[in-house]
């Protein structure tokens, strides 16, 4: 969508997914620690900032008028997109938020070059793997004591996301997000 075209929309009622700044930081600390036991802390999402500006990174919100509602990050590593994180505000939750960040940090990793992404998942939220299933993530591994050293992680892959295969899903998975 073009530039006007979102400015437009500003006051719309659609969710707008943008670059996250470190105007965002502060608007989405509430979300971070509803959503983390240990959350980050303003120092991590400064430094994690100053990575995308040097293209190590990619951070995105999810608003919704003027209200951040999510947010999303990936780092990489050669070909591959690692998400970072991906975390709604909880009165927003499944409605469709995570998908489409997650939709849109896909892109851009394809855009990047990036064939493979890949994440870690509590074992209990059982929401989040059934997400990352329908984008074609697969378990691949457990991390024993990940979270908190208490909880392990599914570790899961999504290989072959530069195919067409995949970019069908993506378009049928959230058309809004669609390069």
């Amino acid at each position: 969508m073009s530039v006007l075209g979102r400015l437009l929309r500003r006051d719309s009622d659609e969710v707008v997914i943008e670059t996250m700044r470190r105007k965002h930081v502060a608007t989405i600390m509430p979300i971070e620690r509803r959503s983390y036991p240990r959350p980050w802390s303003t120092n991590v999402f400064a430094s994690e900032l100053e990575l995308a500006r040097r293209g190590e990174r990619t951070y995105l919100v999810a608003r919704l008028g003027a209200e951040v509602i999510g947010y999303a990050g990936a780092m990489y590593a050669v070909d591959d997109a690692h998400v970072t994180n991906i975390a709604v505000a909880p009165e927003h939750r499944r409605s469709g938020v995570a998908t489409r960040l997650l939709a849109e940090l896909t892109w851009i990793a394809i855009e990047r070059g990036c064939t493979a992404q890949t994440l870690e998942v509590r074992v209990s939220n059982t929401a989040a793997q059934e997400m990352y299933r329908t984008f074609g993530f697969v378990p691949a591994g457990v991390r024993q004591r990940y979270y908190e050293n208490v909880e392990d992680a599914i570790v899961m892959w999504c290989t072959d996301i530069a195919g067409e295969s995949h970019a069908a899903r993506l378009r049928e998975l959230c058309p809004e997000a669609v390069r």
